[in-house]
């Protein structure tokens, strides 16, 4: 009987690994490209969230919230429409009242110098010595550093606007 090298059932369950994979590599990259549509919100897509609440406001609000601006008085959720979730939410009360603060941030990377991330090594066959040889070469990269920086800051009394602070430049 001729015996072959290879198994045919094996090649089998690698042929379905590898649909399964597949299978699995195209769900990930479904939920990530969905992930990636629901994370980025414009003024556009908060308003279609709530448009009962942006037709109820007046012609000057709404051209603000369209903007991106906010202003003294609006309420909690005219600030969402206008510049969506803040990062941080804080709480604070006292004899004059509650208050609300919102907190938005810029996030970057900074960009910190080059460093020193190891050695690459290539290997060469020398025919003089006739042995293979080894070369050391220093290796550096770019490092950058994530930094946080506050942008707005909008306090709220009573459900109302009272304080915006924005840093500048």
């Amino acid at each position: 009987m001729l015996e072959f090298p290879w198994n045919l059932s094996r090649l089998r369950v690698v042929q379905a690994s590898t649909m399964t994979s597949r299978k699995f590599l195209m769900t990930a990259l479904a939920g990530a490209a969905l992930l990636f549509a629901a994370g980025c919100q414009t003024v556009d897509s908060r308003i279609r969230e709530n448009p009962q609440l942006f037709a109820s406001l007046d012609a000057a609000a709404q051209a603000k919230i369209k903007q991106g601006i906010i202003d003294l008085g609006f309420t909690e959720d005219m600030v969402y429409l206008a510049l969506g979730a803040p990062d941080q939410k804080r709480e604070s009360r006292s004899a004059a009242g509650s208050q609300t603060v919102w907190v938005y941030n810029t996030y970057y990377e900074r960009y910190d110098g080059t460093r020193f991330v190891g050695y690459h090594r290539r290997v060469y066959f020398d025919p003089f010595l006739r042995t293979y040889r080894f070369h050391y070469m220093p290796v550096y990269a770019d490092a950058y550093r994530p930094e946080v920086q506050e942008n707005i800051r909008v306090v709220f009394e009573n459900g109302k606007v009272t304080v915006i602070e924005q840093s500048k430049g």
